[in-house]
């Protein structure tokens, strides 16, 4: 999980592994590591997931922590324009260490959002760098809506 602070990396991981939420923020320091196994059609696969800290302080040594990563998820916050904007710095370190490496965008927050301007932040996502992601969706850690569907799908992109 990579993207700034504050987008929803941490209780976007904790609806996917725990089936929970919390209103509760919670700076991550560091790294936080959790493990799901996920049943695709043909296999089960364990995941290890990283929650990197998203400060810029963290930036130098964040790309230690994704050295050898099969796949990452971007995440932004929808409410926040700025956190999409720097899409681009998150997979540019991602792809200076995991050049053959799959990615997803998980555009956070759309439950505070109207569908049109979620539907507009996706095509502007897609346009830009549709060509380095599998997929761009609207996503709510909160209410959990497409948040296990990016997961399974960066699964099976890996798998």
């Amino acid at each position: 999980m990579v993207g700034d602070f504050g987008v929803g990396k941490t209780s976007s991981i904790r609806r996917f592994v725990e089936g929970q939420f919390s209103d509760k923020y919670l700076s991550t320091v560091g790294v936080k590591i959790s493990r799901k196994m996920v049943e695709l059609s043909d296999s089960k696969v364990q995941l290890i997931l990283w929650d990197l800290e998203g400060h810029t302080k963290f930036k130098a040594i964040a790309p230690t922590y994704l050295q050898g990563a099969k796949g990452a998820l971007i995440v932004a916050d929808v409410t926040r324009p700025e956190t999409i904007d720097r899409i681009s710095d998150h997979l540019d370190l991602f792809y200076s260490v995991n050049a053959g490496g799959k990615t997803l965008v998980a555009l956070n927050k759309c439950d505070l959002i109207d569908s049109d301007a979620g539907e507009k932040w996706c095509n502007l996502v897609r346009d830009r760098w549709g060509d380095l992601v599998l997929e761009v969706d609207l996503t709510s850690a909160k209410t959990g809506e497409n948040v296990d569907r990016l997961f399974t799908l960066l699964t099976s992109a890996i798998a």
